[in-house]
């Protein structure tokens, strides 16, 4: 369950959009601002920085194509098409124009947001994310660097080879999801019990490690996507949210390659910035939001 600053749930939807079903969450008042998880996780992500968004903002956090309890399609699992996925659910609820605010995968999607929609999204929060086509795929390369710093992302090439990866991690979720989510953060009792279960419940359900898998698949696709985006930059403010542990300034790097009005902050943390340090990063989002409406 997730809760607003009254401590009352957050209500609850499914949406009919671009040819699949997104189950997403609401609450707040104000202007609207749209957050989008990463992976292996899904909005639930999200509970500690909901509250402290809602006396300001109308907040809509949906769990993304494929992942949590919205539905699992065969296909679609590109940046692009995952962000008219938002799009559309924005749009079906009432919302014309919005902050985005996405961390790893999400931050990828919310920037194809952005630049797909440019008179609907009004800024952008980038958080712990590399762009494929901008340099990711050089962290997949087994180099004395990529180790030493961290930044090896074995799982990637992993998780791209067709059939086997699905063969080893079935029944094995758990374990996956639990060394993904610790071993990513500095601060890995933050992954508290409740959130390891939703994550697991989440992605061992029938098409749940498939939809993950797509993802990443669809990664050369999601390549090409941003190479294109990127030949006109965003105009909106982009804050870029790196932690020290993991893409750190990075992400501040990345983002002005994309973006003209960028303003970039490391936090003394790894991967998951909204677990791990969510007080923290309030106190640099909220004046970004007020800012920028």
């Amino acid at each position: 369950m997730m809760y607003d600053h009254t401590s009352t749930p957050l209500r609850t939807g499914r949406a009919a959009v671009n040819g699949t079903s997104l189950h997403y969450r609401t609450a707040g008042a104000g202007s609207a601002v749209v957050l989008l998880h990463g992976v292996p996780k899904t909005g639930y992500h999200w509970r500690h920085l909901v509250p402290k968004l809602t006396p300001h903002h109308t907040v809509v956090v949906p769990d993304l194509r494929g992942l949590g309890d919205s539905a699992r399609p065969a296909n679609g699992y590109d940046s692009a098409t995952m962000s008219d996925d938002i799009a559309e659910l924005m749009a079906g609820l009432g919302h014309e124009t919005y902050a985005v605010i996405g961390e790893d995968w999400g931050a990828v999607i919310g920037y194809q947001l952005a630049a797909r929609h440019r008179d609907h999204a009004t800024a952008l929060v980038f958080a712990e994310a590399l762009f494929p086509g901008f340099g990711f795929e050089d962290h997949t390369a087994l180099t004395p660097e990529n180790v030493s710093t961290g930044m090896h992302l074995w799982h990637l090439g992993f998780y791209f080879q067709p059939d086997v990866p699905e063969m080893l991690i079935a029944g094995h979720e758990r374990e996956l999801i639990t060394y993904m989510i610790k071993n990513e953060r500095s601060h890995p009792d933050t992954a508290t019990p409740d959130a390891i279960e939703e994550y697991v419940r989440c992605y061992s359900m029938p098409g749940g490690i498939r939809a993950m898998l797509a993802v990443y698949r669809a990664m050369l696709t999601d390549a090409r996507q941003n190479r294109e985006a990127a030949r006109k930059k965003l105009d909106i403010p982009v804050l870029a949210l790196g932690g020290s542990a993991f893409i750190g300034a990075r992400n501040e790097s990345q983002a002005r390659l994309v973006a003209h009005h960028v303003t970039g902050h490391v936090l003394d943390a790894g991967h998951d910035l909204a677990e791990e340090v969510p007080d923290e990063m309030t106190d640099v989002v909220l004046p970004f939001l007020a800012a920028h409406r």
